[in-house]
């Protein structure tokens, strides 16, 4: 068991160096520098050299590279070249509103999803599972930006029980945060709720059809035992790889609602690199990310084998 963790964290640091040399030529094939964005269309030749020159921009790719990725692993991201601020307490200042948007949504989307579908594998073919199979096909039709959308429109604007924007402080009481994160929250838990809850639901339905569970029912088990005690522990496999990766999906859609909504997080500021030509800031955030995506799909491949006892024995 050791073994195989440790190759998956092998393969895991693996992807993470592949992910750092794509981001960086991703980055360096991007139209324009800062040089020119800090400049705009009064710029010189000369003056634009000079700029370049000064920040590092004329040095070869593959030594800022080796620079940049020498200074991650270090702890150090860099010196923003639009504000020349650390790159890391930039970051720090928005960091928090990103996770604590996306804590919430996990918190309220897994929990929900289990449940929603061990409910409906419980009544497969009756009415409930029919109504929450449409529901969660209407869900995964709409993108998050339309549902976001309709939310505001509904519950800011209408009937104003909610904030339409995510502006929330320190000082804020209970009630005001929870006006100021109720839509965004809730934009981002149903873009993943529905795909968790139909691999749930299909999960538990195929285990449902195995021989030593057609035996314990014709024991005479109680459907609910048979579905907490057998079914759910054996579907652990693949509801935890689907959560995992709807974990990680949240990383993109974070973007969606965070710039809907104006959430201050890590992905508005991700944007306003982009628009400055930031590649420091840039680089920085876009490996952030990267390691979120790649860590939650290692830990949902570490959980599946450690609960299917059949995967740390590859044939």
């Amino acid at each position: 068991m050791l073994r195989i963790i440790s190759t998956r964290l092998a393969q895991g640091l693996l992807t993470l160096l592949l992910a750092s040399i794509i981001i960086f030529s991703a980055t360096e094939i991007l139209p324009g520098d800062v040089a020119e964005a800090i400049l705009g269309q009064s710029r010189t030749e000369e003056a634009l050299a000079a700029l370049r020159e000064e920040m590092g921009l004329n040095r070869p790719a593959i030594v800022r590279y080796f620079d940049w990725l020498g200074g991650m692993v270090q702890g150090d991201l860099g010196t923003s070249l639009a504000t020349k601020r650390p790159v890391a307490d930039m970051i720090e200042n928005r960091m928090w509103n990103t996770l604590r948007l996306a804590l919430l949504a996990a918190a309220i989307s897994v929990p929900l999803s289990v449940a929603l579908g061990l409910w409906s594998a419980m009544r497969a073919g009756g009415r409930v599972d029919k109504t929450l199979a449409m529901t969660t096909l209407a869900l995964i039709a709409v993108p998050e930006f339309f549902i976001g959308l309709i939310l505001m429109k509904v519950f800011a604007v209408e009937l104003r029980w909610f904030s339409a924007t995510a502006n929330t402080r320190p000082y804020f009481d209970f009630s005001e945060n929870f006006r100021a994160l109720a839509l965004p929250v809730a934009t981002l838990s149903f873009a993943v709720l529905a795909h968790m809850m139909r691999m749930t639901r299909s999960s538990v339905i195929n285990i449902f059809t195995s021989p030593y569970m057609e035996m314990a029912a014709l024991k005479g088990l109680p459907k609910r035992r048979l579905v907490v005690r057998h079914a759910l522990p054996n579907a652990l496999s693949p509801i935890l790889t689907v959560i995992a990766l709807n974990l990680s999906y949240m990383v993109s859609g974070v973007i969606i609602v965070e710039t809907i909504f104006g959430v201050p997080g890590l992905t508005r500021l991700l944007v306003d690199g982009v628009t400055l030509r930031d590649i420091p800031l840039i680089q920085a955030c876009a490996m952030i990310f990267g390691a979120v995506y790649i860590l939650l799909n290692l830990l949902a491949d570490i959980l599946s084998i450690m609960a299917n006892p059949r995967l740390r024995y590859p044939k």
